[in-house]
């Protein structure tokens, strides 16, 4: 009887053993599906967020389902900063990033610099240009990522509750900035009295008169609810930027040539549907802050540029201050 037992149990282990053997076979020759995790800043109404969606969808259809793009919104993975660590280390694979990286790469200090770029075609002309090139290659080499796409940022603008037209406006205006060094020496060469301020302390330090003004593209204005602090929004358009698409050197190396390929294809098509965003979106922005009120106060550019020249000059390396008079020079 025992043995019949152990016969019976044996015979049922190895049935159990055979089935999942089974199991793993068909799982493997149906092909391993890769999954990449991508971490950002931006929510899930940022046209950033919407267009890394499309990315993914179209990634997925063009390699059949053999790799998956995972998105994590609202700095759910951590600050920009701690993902490209995290790709470095392997934890991560993807996220949007710019100016940021010049901690690894000097020459991405050049994609957000006051008064660069003249507008949006000079911009577009430098990121899929030579300079561009430059630029993306360096990143590549010394950040470890390599840029798929990228995103058009809106031009920063300064907000107020005077007009401010020209420098000779800016006397006595406190104004708060990022922590960024040449934002800080740029508009005190201008004229203004700049002070560092956590983004999350700029409204009620309007509200309160802690400070007169702030800059920042328009999506951030509206989404700050700033209309209610601020009358006016003088067009300085002081810096035009743009921000890359990243994925890590070895997760993109690692695949094969046909879904390089594939994920290149879809960047390129993800490249124009954010484009399409970014275009109607800001248009709609700028309208919804006329309507809340906001005046729009055109200003002598030139005249804000000139006065913040030597302060950018002065705080970029040999190296860098090469690559901006090139920047320059190609808007001319």
């Amino acid at each position: 009887m025992k043995k019949l037992l152990s016969f019976l149990v044996v015979s049922a282990l190895i049935l159990v053993l055979a089935a999942c053997g089974g199991d793993g076979e068909e799982a493997s020759g149906s092909g391993e599906t890769i999954t990449w995790k991508m971490g950002h800043l931006s929510n899930e109404d940022h046209q950033w967020h919407k267009t890394a969606e499309k990315f993914g969808e179209l990634v997925n259809e063009k390699t059949d389902g053999k790799l998956e793009i995972d998105i994590y919104p609202n700095e759910q993975l951590g600050s920009e900063t701690e993902v490209l660590n995290g790709i470095e280390a392997g934890t991560v694979d993807m996220t949007i990033s710019g100016e940021t990286m010049q901690n690894w790469a000097p020459e991405a200090a050049l994609m957000a610099v006051p008064y660069a770029f003249t507008g949006q075609e000079h911009l577009q002309t430098v990121v899929e240009g030579e300079i561009g090139g430059e630029i993306e290659a360096s990143v590549k080499e010394n950040v470890g990522v390599t840029p798929l796409y990228y995103h058009m940022r809106a031009p920063r603008n300064l907000t107020s509750n005077k007009p401010i037209e020209s420098p000779e406006d800016l006397g006595g205006f406190k104004m708060r900035v990022p922590n960024v060094p040449l934002f800080m020496d740029a508009w005190e060469a201008a004229g203004a009295r700049p002070q560092v301020m956590d983004f999350s302390e700029v409204f009620t330090g309007l509200q309160q008169g802690v400070i007169d003004g702030q800059e920042n593209p328009v999506d951030l204005i509206q989404s700050a609810s700033f209309p209610e602090v601020q009358d006016y929004v003088n067009v300085t358009e002081h810096v035009y930027s743009w921000i890359y698409v990243v994925v890590g050197n070895e997760q993109f190396n690692s695949l094969d040539e046909d879904m390089q390929k594939a994920v290149q294809e879809a960047a390129a098509e993800a490249q124009e549907y954010g484009l399409e965003l970014y275009e109607t979106e800001t248009a709609e922005i700028e309208q919804d802050l006329k309507d809340q009120g906001m005046e729009f106060v055109e200003v002598d550019q030139e005249a804000f540029g000139e006065a913040m020249k030597p302060a950018v000059e002065e705080s970029l390396s040999d190296e860098q201050l090469e690559l901006y008079q090139r920047i320059v020079e190609a808007g001319q």
